[in-house]
C-alpha cells in the first residue's frame, strides 16, 4: 500500500510554516493587537470622562473652541497650534489621572509624598490649561473680536 505524505500544515514550529502562512498570521496579529489597544485606549478615555470632573471642563472647552475656530475661519497654521494646545492639556489630564492611580494603589493611607505625586500632577494640567487659555486667547481673540464688533 502506497503511503500518503503528510500535507497537514505544521503551524507550532515557526521553523517549519510556510513563508505565506507566516506572513498572513503575522499581519493579522499585528491588526488584532492593534484594535486591542485601541480598545484599551478607549477604556481609558472613557475612564477619565467618568471619574475626573474637570476632563468635562476640557471637553466642554474642546468643543467650543472648534467652533469658533470653524466659526472665524481659522487658517491650518492656527488649527495646528490650537490642535496641539488641547492635545497637551488632554494629555496632562489623562497622565495625571493615571498618576493619581498609581499613588493610590502604591499608597492606600494618607502619606505627605502620595500628596506631593497627586499635587505635581496637577500642576502640570494647571500650567498646560492656562497656557491653552492663553493661545487660545492669542488666536482666537482677534477674529472672534472682529467677527462680533465690526
Amino acid at each position: 500500500m502506497k503511503e500518503t505524505p503528510n500535507l497537514k500544515l505544521q503551524t507550532s514550529n515557526p521553523k517549519t510554516r510556510p513563508f505565506l502562512w507566516s506572513l498572513i498570521f503575522g499581519v493579522w496579529s499585528f491588526f488584532v493587537s492593534r484594535l486591542a489597544s485601541f480598545r484599551h485606549a478607549s477604556h481609558g478615555w472613557w475612564y477619565v470622562l467618568r471619574h475626573e470632573r474637570n476632563a468635562w471642563i476640557h471637553a466642554a472647552t474642546s468643543i467650543a473652541v472648534f467652533v469658533v475656530g470653524l466659526w472665524v475661519g481659522l487658517d491650518r497654521r492656527d488649527w495646528a497650534i490650537i490642535l496641539l494646545t488641547m492635545v497637551a492639556v488632554w494629555m496632562g489630564e489623562f497622565i495625571n489621572t493615571a498618576l493619581e492611580a498609581v499613588v493610590d494603589l502604591a499608597s492606600p493611607q494618607h502619606h505627605p509624598l502620595a500628596k506631593v505625586g497627586k499635587d505635581v500632577g496637577a500642576a502640570a494640567v494647571l500650567i498646560a490649561a492656562l497656557a491653552a487659555v492663553l493661545i487660545g486667547l492669542l488666536i482666537l481673540g482677534p477674529p472672534l473680536w472682529a467677527k462680533l464688533f465690526e
